[in-house]
């Protein structure tokens, strides 16, 4: 098994579109990328701890591989606006890919590469490429949290 790590704007809807990959074994919901210890959704929502909601996914190389999950990445966000995803603004809703090995960096940075060059889009990818830092896992209600509720969109629960 292998490791990746996402940010696509709320971890909500980029971990259910990739649990519909085959090859994914599991996806977990956190942050990171930030300077707070122990950062909590309330916290990262603030915009002040500089943590991403991301996607931290173990996958079997087999069935795909890092460049696939790249591809996909790319297909479900806009890489192209800066701390915006959508109705979510703020730097915890940044594109970004937090990567596992030098393999990982040069793969993603040339797959950014490849997506600018390929006139697909219309402005300038923004996305991040960055070493994975420690991830935190997202408190279970957010695990799942599409499956659980079929809701769209990153407001807070109702109930913690």
């Amino acid at each position: 098994m292998e490791q990746a790590t996402f940010a696509a704007g709320c971890f909500w809807g980029v971990e259910a579109a990739f649990r519909r990959v085959t090859g994914v074994v599991d996806a977990t919901v956190g942050y990171t990328g930030g300077s707070t210890a122990n950062p909590d959704y309330r916290a990262v929502c603030s915009g002040r701890t500089g943590h991403a909601e991301a996607v931290l996914l173990r996958f079997d190389p087999g069935p795909v591989s890092y460049s696939q999950l790249l591809d996909f990445f790319w297909k479900i966000h806009d890489p192209t606006t800066l701390n915006r995803q959508g109705p979510d603004v703020g730097s915890q809703y940044r594109s970004a890919i937090f990567t596992h090995s030098a393999e990982q960096s040069v793969t993603a940075k040339a797959s950014m590469a490849e997506l600018q060059a390929s006139g697909q889009l219309s402005r300038p990818v923004v996305t991040e490429i960055v070493p994975a830092t420690e991830f935190h896992p997202a408190e279970e209600y957010h695990q799942r949290y599409l499956e659980k509720h079929g809701r769209v969109g990153c407001a807070l629960p109702e109930k913690e």
